[in-house]
This record gives C-alpha cells, sequence and structure tokens, in this order.
C-alpha cells in the first residue's frame, strides 16, 4: 500500500480523490493538506511515499510548498495534480523537483499508475503535457516571457494574482516589504508591464491563473 498525503484547498476535491484512490486498495491517503503551510507540517509529521501536490492554494500555495519540501528532504516524491494544463507551471514544477505532472481532468488508472511509478522512483508526466513542453523547445515557437522571470519572482507574480498585498506577502515569504516591492518593479520591467492589471492579464493569457479560481 503506497501511503499519500492529498493536498487540495477544497475540501469536495479532496474527498472525491480520497475515494477514487482508496477505492483501489492500492493507495492509502494518510492526510489531507488545504493549504501550502499545512502541507510542509503535515509532510513531516507524516513521511508519506507521495505527495500529490494542487498549484493555486492560500498561503505560500502550491509552487513554493513543494520547493520548500524538496529543500528540507530532496528525496521526497511529489506529483503535480492540478487544473493547469499549459507549460509554464509543468516547466517550472518539474525545474523544482517534482517527478510527476497530471492534471484533474486525468482518470483515475492514469492516477494510480502515477503515483506508482513515482513510488518506485520514475517520472510520470501526462501525454498532453509532456507534447507540449517538447513542442516548446522547437525553433520557431518563440520566448514564453514568464521564462525570463527567477523562481522568486515568479512566485511574488502568483501571489499578486492571488490578490495579496505586500505586507502578506512579506509573511509569507519572509522577506521584507521593500524586497517584495522590488520583485514588484521587477515583474514590470522584464514583462514590459505598466501596472498589476496588465500583469494579471499576463498571468492568465499564460495560464498561471484562471477567473474561477479552481486549482
Amino acid at each position: 500500500m503506497i501511503s499519500v498525503l492529498l493536498t487540495d484547498d477544497h475540501a469536495l476535491v479532496r474527498s472525491g480523490i480520497r475515494r477514487l484512490l482508496e477505492d483501489s486498495g492500492q493507495v492509502d491517503i494518510v492526510g489531507e493538506a488545504n493549504c501550502g503551510e499545512e502541507s510542509l507540517t503535515m509532510t513531516q509529521s507524516l513521511n508519506p511515499d507521495v505527495i500529490l501536490m494542487d498549484v493555486n492554494m492560500p498561503g505560500i500555495g502550491g509552487v513554493e510548498a513543494c520547493r520548500r519540501i524538496l529543500e528540507r528532504d530532496p528525496k521526497q516524491k511529489i506529483i503535480v495534480l492540478t487544473v493547469h494544463s499549459e507549460q509554464t507551471f509543468p516547466k517550472r514544477m518539474l525545474e523544482i523537483g517534482a517527478k510527476g505532472y497530471l492534471t484533474k481532468e486525468c482518470a483515475v488508472d492514469e492516477m494510480i499508475e502515477a503515483i506508482k511509478q513515482v513510488n518506485n522512483g520514475k517520472s510520470y508526466i501526462a501525454t498532453s503535457i509532456a507534447q507540449q513542453l517538447a513542442l516548446s523547445l522547437l525553433p520557431g515557437n518563440g520566448e514564453n516571457p514568464i521564462d525570463r522571470l527567477s523562481r522568486r519572482e515568479f512566485q511574488v507574480m502568483l501571489m499578486i494574482t492571488n490578490g495579496l498585498s505586500n505586507i502578506e506577502m512579506s509573511d509569507k515569504l519572509c522577506l521584507s516589504p521593500k524586497t517584495i516591492s522590488t520583485y514588484r518593479l521587477r515583474l514590470l520591467e522584464k514583462l514590459d508591464a505598466h501596472n498589476e492589471v496588465d500583469l494579471i492579464k499576463i498571468a492568465v493569457e499564460q495560464g498561471m491563473v484562471e477567473f474561477a479560481h479552481s486549482g
């Protein structure tokens, strides 16, 4: 039986995934986290074989949670499970060290197969995601503006699109408000944006955020 920590900020989503996975008889959901911070503490206390990690969650979010978990334990096995299928998120999460990437449209059989493969030390990327990543490397496809951002700039942009203030970001990321302001200015410059409205438009275009937050 593979022990799994499930992270998602929607209780109904967690309940549905738990039922589907536990009904298979191959997976044991040992815990449920509803935010990035909770996933950190539960990972440390429960030591699951595999973590199913949502991306858009309250607090530090799934991207930063994934980074901190792997910084503390590089051997931890994380599969991203999200609504985001555009290449921006898969590329970032795999660079951080996630071992798998699935969208919430996947079949339960594929989810179980991904968990089994990742638990066995392999990687698993949904076919559609792998195709996007491969196509992005071909000549003539143009540069994705989000690729210009550093890891921290990417994280700050995610928090801006989620409506966090400078003070809130300062608290979540353990940075000074002045440093957060500097990151904001860098974002505007690198993305050729005039204000936060422009940043949010770019984020929507790149699949970083959806109007009906469900990720």
